[in-house]
């Protein structure tokens, strides 16, 4: 390659990753935003993911730039410094939406899990706190237990020889460790309702946890429901099971 090509090579292939780079990042903040906008109502949720739907194919786009421009004039560090970023910020905003499509497709689309699908924890402080488009607090019914009995046959109710009065203040402990919000509760009825909010969205999930009294100690059952979305990602499934152990783990200590 003569030098008079180089030189003209060289500011084509800058332009091209200095144009990934500018992608790259303007589909980051987008993604940033789509779930700060829902978080403060300026926009519906559906419309956040839209946007995150595009900053991925603009992350697609970069990925592609960058590595035309690299491949063209990887001597420069005027070029391979932007390239190189253009894929990381890229990169990682086409694994996220990836990430998240794997987990639609491993998990049900349902959204309303619990220990007890015959007699479920009912929900009464949270109904309230949901809109008028949210899911209501009512149970999802037998065909989303079959779903949920196949896709998370541990999910059970669990009971202890510790006593209500116990297991109740304990409960209490291992909600608020989680960082969830506390709705409600009441010690006489041995009845706890808690908010989880998740960090980017702001998604909201309700729990209910009911303790009910046995002859030999307590049987705590739980339910988490999410206000929107028709499949979960498995979040309330390991909500369960992360209250429970955590549960477990207090009253063993």
């Amino acid at each position: 390659m003569n030098a008079k090509t180089e030189t003209t090579e060289r500011p084509l292939a800058r332009g091209i990753v200095l144009v990934a780079l500018v992608l790259a990042v303007a589909g980051a903040v987008a993604a940033l935003m789509s779930g700060i906008g829902y978080r403060v109502n300026w926009w519906h949720f559906g419309t956040g993911i839209q946007m995150f739907k595009w900053s991925a194919y603009a992350a697609i786009l970069a990925v592609g730039l960058s590595v035309i421009g690299l491949a063209w004039s990887r001597k420069s560090r005027m070029v391979v410094i932007p390239g190189v970023l253009a894929i990381i910020i890229g990169g990682i905003m086409v694994y996220i939406p990836l990430s998240w499509k794997q987990a639609l497709d491993a998990y049900p689309y349902i959204h309303d899990i619990t220990t007890d699908v015959d007699d479920p924890p009912q929900f009464v402080a949270v109904a309230a706190l949901r809109g008028a488009g949210d899911h209501p607090v009512t149970y999802d019914g037998p065909e989303v237990a079959s779903q949920q009995q196949q896709a998370y046959a541990d999910l059970q109710p669990w009971n202890t020889s510790t006593d209500p009065a116990t297991v109740f203040a304990a409960a209490m402990k291992v909600l608020k460790h989680m960082g969830l919000e506390i709705v409600a509760s009441n010690d006489s009825d041995l009845h706890i309702e808690a908010t989880d909010t998740s960090l980017l969205y702001g998604f909201k999930d309700d729990v209910v946890v009911r303790i009910v009294e046995t002859g030999e100690g307590a049987r705590v059952d739980v339910r988490s429901k999410s206000r929107v979305g028709r499949s979960d990602l498995g979040q309330n499934a390991k909500r369960i099971r992360t209250f429970t152990e955590g549960l477990k783990s207090e009253l063993s200590d």
